[in-house]
């Protein structure tokens, strides 16, 4: 990617299995300068600050991770920039940080799905995505690239729990195809 600094320069690789928040510190990375980059066709999600890829992590999505989110119950992610919009631990999933889904273009998208006929007219768009952990001793769903959630990104426990620590609300989220 031209102007993006691989965080290798600086003798950290960014699939590192050091602590996200360890390699903050050890760079003297501020927390509020990250972002987050999620390439579905890729099932991953990078955390980056400014040009630097920091780490990546593996993920998986909704049941149907090729297409954009248009309606409710499609089992899309969505893709578009959004941001977390709230963040807590879940009985579930480990931790759920909510992201505000859907935004102004994702109702632009879905209005104009509905006049071309794409989805019912009277579909509704949803809500309630977030990135989140796997029921107990699931990690397999990830490694495996088993797409099981109804449009959520979900991590292993112990990646989602590294990623919480660090970002907060704000923290910018792009999703791409």
């Amino acid at each position: 990617m031209d102007g993006v600094k691989n965080i290798a320069e600086n003798k950290v690789k960014p699939e590192s299995n050091k602590p996200l928040k360890a390699i903050l510190d050890s760079l003297k990375i501020d927390p509020k300068s990250v972002k987050i980059i999620i390439v579905k066709s890729k099932y991953e999600l990078s955390i980056w600050s400014g040009n630097i890829n920091i780490k990546i992590y593996r993920v998986v999505f909704g049941h149907n991770s090729k297409d954009d989110k248009l309606q409710q119950g499609d089992m899309c992610t969505p893709e578009g920039i959004f941001k977390i919009k709230s963040k807590y631990p879940h009985a579930s999933w480990s931790k759920f940080m909510w992201i505000d889904y859907p935004t102004a273009d994702s109702w632009k998208k879905h209005n104009e799905a509905k006049r071309k006929g794409l989805i019912p007219a009277n579909a509704k768009i949803g809500g309630e995505i977030g990135i989140h952990g796997v029921p107990k001793d699931c990690d397999y769903a990830i490694d495996s690239k088993q797409n099981w959630t109804w449009g959520c990104i979900s991590l292993t426990n112990k990646d989602v729990n590294e990623i919480y620590e660090v970002v907060r609300v704000g923290t910018e989220v792009e999703i791409k195809k």
